[in-house]
């Protein structure tokens, strides 16, 4: 069975630390403690993972970003912001509907966005949601990490 991850991917970026920095992959530009958290966690247990940004997307570790942006799915419609059809655009050409599961490492906001954009609702599995915030769900993935248990089934 493959697995694919969506994480979110958080307001603070590596230019916030060194506003000079230019381009970057993925992986190296969201530096949030809950980023950092649910990576490890996919890392761990999933085959693949990418983010889901408000502004790019679905974006796997290794594709650029060229700079810093401030943009959130909770945030009102901007012409910046990455629409529902170009999402279900994304995931047919990087072929993120080929997993047999995905695991959503998000809060409740993207999981509108993500039933929204994926057709394959039975196999989506949103283990954070039912937290009562950002800590409880740093908290169930540093457990998860420590005791190499996955969280999904």
């Amino acid at each position: 069975m493959t697995t694919l991850a969506i994480l979110p991917c958080g307001k603070k970026k590596v230019w916030d630390l060194d506003p000079s920095r230019g381009k970057v992959k993925v992986r190296e530009a969201y530096v949030g403690t809950l980023h950092q958290l649910t990576r490890q966690y996919a890392e761990m247990f999933c085959d693949q993972w990418v983010i889901l940004s408000a502004k790019h997307g679905y974006c796997f570790p290794n594709e650029i970003i060229d700079k810093n942006y401030d943009l959130t799915f909770g945030m009102p419609k901007s012409e910046m912001m990455i629409t529902n059809e170009q999402l279900k655009k994304q995931i047919k050409e990087k072929r993120l509907d080929q997993y047999d599961q995905i695991i959503v490492l998000t809060g409740k906001k993207h999981k509108v966005i993500v039933e929204q954009t994926f057709n394959q609702e039975n196999q989506l599995s949103f283990p954070l949601l039912g937290t009562r915030g950002i800590g409880e769900m740093q908290q169930r993935l540093k457990q998860a990490i420590i005791k190499r248990q996955p969280l999904h089934k």
